[in-house]
């Protein structure tokens, strides 16, 4: 897992299973993210949906690690873009606030996804949501389309978070914002922890320090940058003993890493 294109290819493998999963299937598996470990009966993640206007059950495959649509303060006859967006459930959540005259446009890398969120769009009959196949670090977006742009628990997937976060401000206009929901870590991850792919797309080894990610969205050029939510991520050592070895356990609770969910809020000028 040393290349771009390498970590790409195995996040795209993993969550093209994972679109042919139920929402229960993928709550029983280790970080909701369909690691592997089928037996665990929780996910630790994921948040409940289920509360928020435009909900789609069908659309929701508890893969997110916050409810960054619940924060991003969309208006009606907003374009709002979802990065990384899965089976469509941001993507509906948003299109209740935009409105009938508002504009959704999902991208997402894995094409199962974006054909499970193509036939839920379907079922519901809407017209001005749409999903696209494309890497969040080149997306097939214009210049200044999106008043708001959200994504959940997706940003720590790509290898390049830097060129990520300056495509995010591409595609906004000026005065737009974002709502992230990802996940960081204060603590540093040993090496080999990094290289584990089950630990990659469960969202944690693709994850850089708290500080860190702060400071890529500043040098994109972001402003007005607050964390709007922050909660700890304690993962049960039954989930990681499924696909630790113990030598790698025991370095995971040596280095006092803590895990973190955060929605952050910023601004294009």
């Amino acid at each position: 897992m040393n290349s771009e294109k390498e970590i790409k290819e195995m996040v795209k493998e993993k969550y093209g299973a994972i679109a042919g999963q139920s929402k229960q299937q993928n709550q029983s598996s280790c970080c909701g993210s369909g690691c592997g470990c089928s037996n665990v009966e929780f996910s630790v993640m994921a948040e409940d949906y289920a509360k928020l206007p435009g909900y789609v059950p069908d659309a929701d495959l508890a893969l997110g690690c916050g409810l960054p649509t619940e924060f991003a303060q969309i208006k009606s006859g907003d374009t709002v873009v979802d990065l990384g967006s899965g089976a469509g459930n941001d993507c509906f959540i948003a299109r209740a606030d935009a409105g009938d005259y508002g504009r959704v446009i999902g991208i997402d890398m894995t094409e199962a996804m974006i054909e499970k969120a193509k036939v839920n769009a379907a079922k519901l009959g809407f017209n001005n949501v749409e999903f696209r196949h494309g890497d969040i670090d080149n997306m097939p977006i214009d210049n200044n389309t999106a008043d708001v742009v959200v994504s959940n628990c997706v940003m720590n997937l790509i290898p390049n978070k830097q060129k990520a976060f300056y495509e995010t401000f591409r595609i906004m206009k000026s005065g737009g914002h974002f709502s992230i929901s990802d996940i960081v870590l204060q603590g540093t991850l040993p090496d080999d922890l990094r290289r584990e792919a089950a630990l990659y797309a469960g969202c944690i080894a693709g994850a850089v320090q708290k500080d860190e990610y702060i400071q890529i969205i500043k040098e994109s050029g972001f402003k007005n940058i607050m964390i709007q939510k922050e909660r700890k991520i304690d993962i049960p050592e039954e989930i990681l003993e499924k696909f630790l070895m113990p030598d790698l356990l025991s370095k995971l609770k040596n280095n006092n890493v803590g895990i973190y969910s955060i929605t952050v809020y910023a601004e294009k000028p």
